[in-house]
C-alpha cells in the first residue's frame, strides 16, 4: 500500500464466505437454496452471478431473514459466497498471507456427523484462523419431522413433537461434542454471546430453507461485529486478488478465474500473476462475468465490463496465462513501479514455497494452499518431498518421480488433481506409483499403506533367502535307514527345519558338521519345511546312525555367520518366537567359542 492511505471507512466490501464440508453434506444444495430464495425475494435481476461467486446483497438478505435482519443496523453489503464447484480445498486458497475466505461456513449432516472432509476442513480452518459457524443441515430428515418451508429455526423446532425434538437435539449435542474433540468450543448460536471464542451451530434445511434465515442472520451479524475494519478497502487502489482456476475458455484461450478482495480491475490493467516459474505481466484484454439469469438465452455465456470493485469473482482474459496457477496473487500495477510489484508476488509467493529435499516424493495439488498444506502433512509424517506443483500428473512428473534409487520414493501424491493418461502409462512403464485423493490425511495413509507393504515385501524376499534356525531332535526307535543317506524321525524343538539346510551338533560349544537335510516327509508326503512341534522323518545325507549321530541326539540347523547376523540385527521381528529362541542358544553356544561370532 503506497502511503496515502486510501482506504475509505464509508466503502465496505462484501465479507468472503466459503463454504465448506464432507462430499454430500449439502454444501451446494445449501448455497443452491440461499441462491434461489435470493431470486425468488428479489426478482431475478437483483441477485448477482459472479465467476466462481455469487453475491447475496444486504436487502435480499434481509427479506429472506425476515424480522431476524434489520437493513437499518448493517453498513456491510451483503455477502459473496465463493462457490467453486468441488473446491473443498479452496478455503486452503490465500489472499496476503491469510486464508481468502473472511469466513466459512462449515456443513454437517445432521444424521451422518464428522466424516474425514469434516475434519480435514477444520483442520484447515484451525491452521488458517478462520472464523466459522457449523450449519448442521438435513435437519428435515429427522424421523417424524413437519416442515415449515423456509422458517427460522426457533419457530419450526416450536412447531415439533418432543419425540422429533429429542432426536434433533441428541444430534446437535454429537456435533458440539465432535467440535469440542477438536478442540473448539461450541454451542446452539442463540446460546453462544461471544462468537470469537464459541462456534455458533444452525441447525438448517438446504431442501426446505428451515433454518437458513439464521444462517444469513448469523453471518451478516457476525462479518459487521467482527470484521468491519477489515472490509474498508481501497475503493480506486488498484485491484488484489487471488486465483481461483485456469481454465481454457472458447474464443479466448487460457483465462483465470479470479476473486478479487481489495481494489479495483480494469480492461486495460497491467496485471501480475503468480505463475509456474517466474511471475507473469500481461494486459488485462477481457473482464468477463456470468449474464445475468434472464438473458442466459444469448449466445456468449459471458458479458464483458469495463471494471470490477471488491468483492467479486471475475473472470479475466489475458494473453500468456499458460503458466498461472490456482492459489496464486494477482496484483494491478496501475500507476506504481512494475518491479515492486513483482517483487510483491515474489514475496507473496516465497511465503508459500514448499521446502524441498534432494531425495523424496513427487507432490501435486490443486492449488498453493492445498499445496501448501499438503506439505505441512508430509512434514509431520516424516515424508521428505523432492518436488512440489500446482497442476495435474503428467509426464515430466513420472520422469522426476522414475529416477528416485529408493523404491518408497518413486512415488507421486496428487490432491485432487488428475493424471494425464500420457501419464497414467508412463507411471506403468517406469513402474512410478501414482496415489491421488481429494483428503489429505487419507493420501497420506495410503502412502504410508505402501511403503509398510514395500518393507514386508524387502523383509520377505530377505526371509526366503535366509538360512532359518531351527533344533531338532532324533526320537529313539525311529531309525529307518543307517545312511546314504541316514532316515529317522526327528521331533522340531525350536525354530523352521528347511530342506537342503546342513546339520550340525554341537560337542560342548564346537559345532561340528555332520551332514544335509535331503527331504523331509510329513506322513508320506514330501514337504519343504518343519516347524516347532512338528514330527517328521527327515533325510540326512553324510552321516552313519549309530556312529556319527545316534537316537536321542539334539541337532541344529548350521547357520552360516551372515546368515546369524542379519537374523539377529534386522529380522527378529520377523521370525516366530520359538524360532528367536533357538536362534539366540545357536548364538550362545558360538559366542561362548568365540564372543564376537555373528557381530
Amino acid at each position: 500500500m503506497s502511503n496515502t492511505d486510501t482506504r475509505d471507512p464509508t466503502s465496505l466490501r462484501t465479507p468472503i464466505v466459503a463454504v465448506l464440508g464432507h462430499v454430500d453434506h449439502g454444501k451446494t444444495s445449501l448455497l443452491d437454496k440461499i441462491r434461489g430464495s435470493a431470486v425468488i425475494e428479489g426478482e431475478a435481476g437483483a441477485i448477482t452471478q459472479h465467476i466462481g461467486a455469487t453475491a447475496v446483497p444486504l436487502d435480499i438478505i434481509s427479506s429472506i431473514a425476515g424480522e431476524l435482519v434489520d437493513p437499518d443496523d448493517f453498513d456491510l453489503p451483503g455477502l459473496l459466497f465463493i462457490d467453486t464447484p468441488g473446491h473443498h480445498s479452496f478455503t486452503t486458497l490465500r489472499s496476503r498471507g491469510g486464508a481468502l475466505a473472511d469466513i466459512a461456513i462449515l456443513v454437517v449432516d445432521v444424521n451422518d456427523g464428522f466424516q474425514p472432509q469434516t475434519l480435514e476442513a477444520l483442520d484447515i480452518l484451525k491452521r488458517s484462523q478462520t472464523p466459522f459457524i457449523v450449519a448442521a443441515n438435513k435437519i428435515d430428515t429427522v424421523p417424524g419431522w413437519d416442515e415449515n418451508e423456509d422458517t427460522p429455526i426457533n419457530d419450526t423446532y416450536e412447531a415439533q413433537s418432543d419425540r422429533v425434538r429429542e432426536r434433533l437435539d441428541e444430534s446437535l449435542y454429537e456435533i458440539i461434542g465432535n467440535l469440542s474433540d477438536e478442540g473448539f468450543s461450541a454451542d446452539l448460536y442463540w446460546r453462544v454471546q461471544n462468537f470469537q471464542r464459541n462456534v455458533g451451530v444452525v441447525p438448517v434445511s438446504a431442501m426446505t430453507g428451515e433454518g437458513v434465515p439464521d444462517l444469513l442472520t448469523v453471518m451478516m451479524g457476525l462479518s459487521q461485529r467482527y470484521m468491519k475494519e477489515e472490509m474498508e478497502i481501497d475503493v480506486a487502489g488498484p485491484g488484489v486478488g487471488t486465483v481461483l482456476e485456469v481454465k481454457e475458455e472458447k474464443g479466448f484461450g487460457k483465462t483465470i478465474d479470479i476473486v478479487l478482495y481489495d481494489g479495483t480491475i480494469r480492461e486495460d490493467d497491467t496485471i501480475v500473476v503468480g505463475g509456474q516459474n517466474d511471475p507473469i505481466v500481461t494486459e488485462v484484454r477481457a473482464l468477463l462475468q456470468p449474464r445475468p439469469l434472464a438473458e442466459i438465452r444469448t449466445e456468449s455465456r459471458f458479458e464483458n465490463v469495463d471494471e470490477v470493485g471488491a468483492a467479486a469473482g471475475i473472470k479475466v482474459a489475458a494473453p500468456e496465462l499458460e503458466d498461472a496457477m490456482a492459489g496464486a496473487p494477482v496484483r494491478v500495477v496501475r500507476d506504481r513501479d512494475l518491479e515492486d510489484v513483482i517483487g510483491e508476488v515474489q514475496a507473496e509467493l516465497a511465503d508459500i514455497a514448499v521446502d524441498t529435499a534432494e531425495a523424496g516424493v513427487v507432490v501435486k495439488a490443486d492449488t498453493l494452499g492445498s499445496l501448501e498444506a499438503m506439505a505441512d502433512a508430509l512434514d509431520e509424517a516424516e515424508v521428505p518431498i523432492v518436488r512440489a506443483e500446482v497442476g495435474d500428473v503428467a509426464p515430466r512428473d513420472i520422469s522426476v518421480a522414475s529416477t528416485a534409487d529408493d523404491p518408497k520414493q518413486q512415488v507421486i501424491l496428487g490432491f485432487n488433481v488428475d493424471v494425464l493418461s500420457d501419464a497414467q502409462q508412463r507411471a506403468e512403464i517406469e513402474d512410478v506409483e501414482v496415489f491421488t485423493d481429494e483428503v489429505i490425511y487419507q493420501l497420506v495413509e495410503e502412502y504410508e499403506d505402501h511403503i509398510e507393504a514395500i518393507e514386508k515385501a524387502q523383509q520377505d524376499t530377505i526371509l526366503e533367502n535366509i538360512t532359518r534356525p531351527a533344533r531338532f531332535r532324533i526320537l529313539p526307535d525311529h531309525t529307518f535307514r543307517q545312511n546314504d543317506p541316514a532316515v529317522v524321525g526327528v521331533e522340531v524343538d525350536a525354530g523352521t527345519l528347511q530342506n537342503n539346510s546342513n546339520v550340525v551338533k554341537f560337542e560342548g560349544n564346537e559345532p561340528d558338521r555332520v551332514g544335509q537335510v535331503k527331504g523331509i516327509q510329513e506322513q508320506g508326503e514330501d514337504v519343504d519345511e518343519a516347524r516347532n512341534g512338528d514330527r517328521v522323518s527327515v533325510a540326512i545325507d553324510g552321516p552313519t546312525v549309530g556312529r556319527d549321530i545316534e537316537e536321542g541326539d539334539r541337532l541344529w540347523t548350521e547357520i552360516p555367520e551372515k546368515h546369524a547376523k542379519i537374523l539377529e540385527q534386522e529380522l527378529t521381528d520377523e521370525i516366530p518366537g520359538d524360532e528367536l529362541e533357538a536362534l539366540n542358544m545357536y548364538l550362545d553356544k558360538q559366542r561362548n567359542r568365540d564372543p564376537f561370532w555373528g557381530k
